[in-house]
């Protein structure tokens, strides 16, 4: 399958998936299934009169080098190493919450060593120890997310995992309190998962069978979210927190050994910008064989271009990220409906210790075990998408195509085969829908039974609300992101990434100022309003989100 068209030679110098391509030329470069249209001419051709370039198109569906043709097996195997580097990433970031304010006092000896009264000073630095994380996994998608779409998946994910590992043991060395935050802040900003994991997720599935593997892709952090406080409140009182800390750094070493051995690229464009400099180089060496001379450029010259469109293609892939976010009021209304539900688990993580210490009595690493009721709402979640997310992306698809034939005033004749089905993002939302509008009750409830000091029973199940909710918000609607923006899911992914990485940050910094005004029962009614204030965005977008994502040139157009 091929088409071609005459092209100006001031195509050579624009930059791959440039911002300023339009929404029609980056589908006719690129095309919006599995086509990919690249530059290419025929390098034994001397006609001087016809020198100018061929837009060929090249059909990618069929292809081995394509990952959604790869053994099923392997691409399970890669969602497996990509929830095990999830499960790593979250333990090493939750492990050392319960331990912040006895690791700032062991690397500040001059404070006082009575715990009951910690100095203001002490509260500080082990607040800025836990959040510092997150401002660092805000600010990393923005370089990681467009890297990754110039140079692909492989090398990014590999180098970032590198320097994980590398700012972990700084951290498991540091000596003094700045050293430490500065090494968190490090760390949190060389994640890679959060961002690659869901667009490689789609870069090997169909639409219609992602939904099964993001949901086991999220799973694993709600594990090492639940699990980690109590292995690490177990492993530093009896061995110390820099061994906590260093058990991190030897299971994210672990995922990338795997990385190295097993993952292969998966970004398409990288993998046709890689066949034909192949194809180049091949072609250059024959014509160096034959003295064949005044040849055209070859596919690599027009693709790759020049040392300084190199740096120019960089450049956009950086800014990229801000334009797509900025350019998409679709992304942004996401963004803030999955930011403010993720932060509630933030929440939780505040007040949760507090509550059982103050209401239940309840003291040590029974209180890191009081998390699991959390975690098992939220596995339930995943099952309940990896069961029914496809499912229902793929019988909303159908009844549409179904009606659309039915229709009385269709314009096909009776004989003309059945119109294509349509596959539409917004076939992912009815369960980000239902964890919308579910999530407003449940942390309404999380602080009833707070205040009225409940058994702890309904405490643990206002938990598995709040983590089951959340979850059913967050997996289709990153799913929806990845279907809506195509070869610019890593980027988009990046807005969803980053504002939830910053109002995980500060969104808990309100509680302790609205518990001790209004009480836990008034002050999380405050939460469960915002929470209802933002669910219909869900709605909206289901509704019209086909129309509002054909105002962004970097949405996907069906």
């Amino acid at each position: 399958m091929t088409r071609t068209r005459q092209t100006s030679t001031s195509d050579e110098s624009r930059p791959l998936l440039s911002y300023y391509d339009t929404e029609e030329s980056l589908s006719q470069r690129y095309g919006t299934d599995g086509t990919v249209l690249t530059y290419c001419s025929d390098t034994n051709n001397n006609n001087n009169n016809d020198n100018d370039d061929g837009l060929q198109d090249i059909n990618f569906d069929d292809d081995p080098d394509n990952p959604q043709n790869w053994p099923t097996p392997f691409k399970w195997s890669v969602v497996a190493l990509l929830a095990m580097t999830a499960f790593s990433v979250t333990f090493n970031c939750i492990s050392l919450v319960p331990l912040a304010p006895s690791i700032v006092r062991s690397l500040t000896p001059t404070l006082p060593t009575d715990p009951s009264t910690p100095p203001s000073s002490v509260k500080s630095a082990s607040v800025l120890l836990v959040t510092i994380w997150e401002l660092g996994e805000a600010a990393g998608p923005l370089l990681i997310a467009p890297l990754s779409e110039l140079f692909g998946r492989y090398p990014t994910f590999n180098i970032s995992n590198m320097l994980l590992i590398f700012f972990t043991i700084l951290t498991a060395t540091a000596t003094s309190v700045p050293t430490l935050i500065l090494s968190r802040c490090l760390t949190g900003l060389a994640v890679a998962s959060n961002v690659l994991n869901p667009a490689i997720v789609g870069d090997m599935f169909p639409s219609d069978q992602r939904g099964s593997a993001m949901s086991l892709v999220f799973v694993a952090p709600l594990i090492g979210g639940a699990i980690g406080p109590a292995i690490a409140s177990a492993v530093a009182d009896s061995v110390g927190w820099r061994n906590v800390v260093w058990g991190a750094a030897a299971l994210s070493t672990i995922c990338e050994v795997f990385f190295l051995c097993l993952f292969k690229e998966t970004y398409k464009v990288a993998i046709i910008k890689r066949r034909l400099k192949e194809k180049s180089r091949l072609a250059d060496q024959a014509n160096a064989l034959t003295g064949r001379r005044g040849h055209k450029r070859t596919c690599s010259e027009v693709s790759i271009g020049s040392k300084r469109e190199a740096w120019r293609k960089l450049r956009d892939s950086v800014l990229r990220p801000f334009l797509v976010v900025f350019g998409s009021g679709l992304l942004m209304a996401l963004s803030l409906l999955g930011s403010v539900t993720f932060s509630f688990f933030y929440v939780i993580s505040v007040t949760l210790p507090e509550i059982l210490d103050d209401n239940y009595g309840l003291s040590g690493a029974v209180k890191g075990l009081c998390f699991m009721g959390f975690t098992v709402g939220s596995f339930l979640a995943v099952l309940t998408c990896n069961a029914f997310l496809d499912r229902i992306y793929i019988a909303l698809r159908d009844r549409d195509a179904a009606l659309h034939v039915l229709e009385p005033c269709s314009p096909f004749p009776d004989d003309s085969p059945p119109p294509q089905e349509k596959e539409k993002p917004e076939y992912r939302l009815p369960l980000a829908i239902l964890g919308a509008f579910s999530m407003p009750f449940a942390i309404t409830f999380y602080g009833l039974v707070a205040h009225l000091s409940l058994p702890l029973p309904f405490l643990l199940l206002a938990c598995a609300m709040i983590g089951a909710n959340a979850m059913l918000t967050l997996i289709p609607l990153m799913a929806y992101v990845v279907d809506a923006f195509g070869l610019f899911s890593a980027s988009a992914m990046t807005g969803v990434i980053v504002s939830r990485c910053l109002m995980g940050t500060f969104l808990p910094l309100t509680t302790a100022p609205l518990v001790d005004r209004f009480g836990y029962g008034w002050g999380f009614m405050v939460f469960g309003a915002m929470s209802m204030a933002l669910a219909p965005i869900s709605v909206l977008v289901y509704r019209y989100g086909e129309r509002w994502r054909g105002f962004c040139k970097y949405s996907r157009g069906e």
